[in-house]
């Protein structure tokens, strides 16, 4: 089978297509032929070795896939060849074939988009267990999201109306359009040098809810954008600088930080307690394909690529040229 290989920590540009063998089936999974391989900003992270998580070499980048299952291994029930699933794997997602854990296949509908559902387990799910989970997101409740434009900025705000609450999106102007019609109820610039004043104003004193994948200083102003008792999630650190909390300010004004690292839940720690938390992840899987049968949230890839394009793929993350996800296409 053909895969994206990294046999030693490279520039992603240095990444090139091989032959290799198919993965082996193991107890508890399903080989799944995959049509569609997420593209995230992390992947140049993992390939050049500076990411916490070090797969073994020789890997195939990819963390979310979806495809059509083709394999099931002895001990699995509820799964059969033919049925297109998407799901979360630690690694060897960008090739044309993958084995993924029998308990993150989840089944997706007929009348659902086999493509577009590789954004729910990593994207979706980031900002469904952040928003739900951690922010504790209600009808009514305003939210700040930062870096709306990229994968998980764009699945917040949609779950963010999905639950009922009023959506301040912060992101290029490029993009402020396409938010608005995703349900953003009021879209700030970012590149603009503060938005502290234009958030307090709006929520008439604070929002309940941030989510920020950036850190920085955009870490440090957004605790100030909050409502008493609010709550800031913290996601990432794009900005490449982990931020220090005001203590000061969170005892002051009864507010909370709170961390989400989506990992965790499907086994991406040391601890690896994928099985223990499988429950709450299928339950949050079967509320996402919910929502979209609904039309309440609406996945979507806006940029497709080749396998041997990967390059092209990842420079389209990393200059954010798209909204939302990027996809490969591994049987093109």
């Amino acid at each position: 089978m053909r895969a994206l290989i990294c046999d030693h920590w490279c520039d992603y540009k240095d990444l090139t297509v091989k032959d290799v063998p198919e993965p082996e089936m193991r107890p508890g999974a399903v080989r799944v032929r995959v049509e569609a391989a997420g593209v995230s900003y992390s992947t140049q992270i993992v390939v050049a070795g500076k990411y916490q998580r070090k797969p073994p070499f020789p890997f195939s980048p990819g963390t979310d896939i979806a495809g059509t299952v083709i394999e099931v291994a002895d001990d699995v029930t509820g799964l059969k060849p033919g049925m297109r699933v998407f799901a979360p794997i630690d690694w060897g997602g960008s090739a044309e074939q993958a084995v993924v854990d029998a308990i993150h296949a989840t089944v997706l509908p007929d009348d659902l988009d086999l493509a577009a559902s590789v954004a729910l387990p990593i994207s979706y799910s980031t900002a469904g267990s952040a928003l739900m989970w951690r922010a504790k997101l209600q009808k009514g409740d305003w939210i700040l999201i930062h870096g709306a434009g990229g994968g998980v900025g764009l699945a917040a705000v949609e779950i963010a109306k999905a639950i009922g609450a009023h959506v301040i999106a912060r992101a290029g102007v490029d993009k402020h359009e396409h938010l608005k019609s995703r349900g953003a109820d009021v879209v700030l610039d970012s590149a603009a040098p503060t938005f502290r004043e234009d958030v307090l104003r709006l929520t008439d004193g604070g929002a309940q809810a941030v989510l920020d994948p950036m850190g920085g200083a955009i870490f440090d102003e957004s605790l100030r954008c909050l409502a008493e008792g609010g709550t800031l999630v913290s996601i990432g650190y794009v900005s490449g600088e982990i931020p220090k909390a005001a203590a000061n300010i969170i005892m002051l004004k009864n507010i909370a930080v709170a961390g989400l690292n989506w990992g965790l839940y499907i086994g991406w720690s040391p601890q690896d307690n994928r099985e223990f938390y499988a429950p709450r992840a299928q339950a949050l899987w079967a509320q996402l394909v919910d929502w979209w049968q609904e039309g309440k949230i609406a996945p979507m890839i806006h940029e497709s690529y080749p396998l041997a394009d990967f390059a092209s793929a990842m420079e389209a993350v990393r200059e954010r040229r798209v909204i939302g996800r990027v996809a490969l296409l591994p049987q093109v």
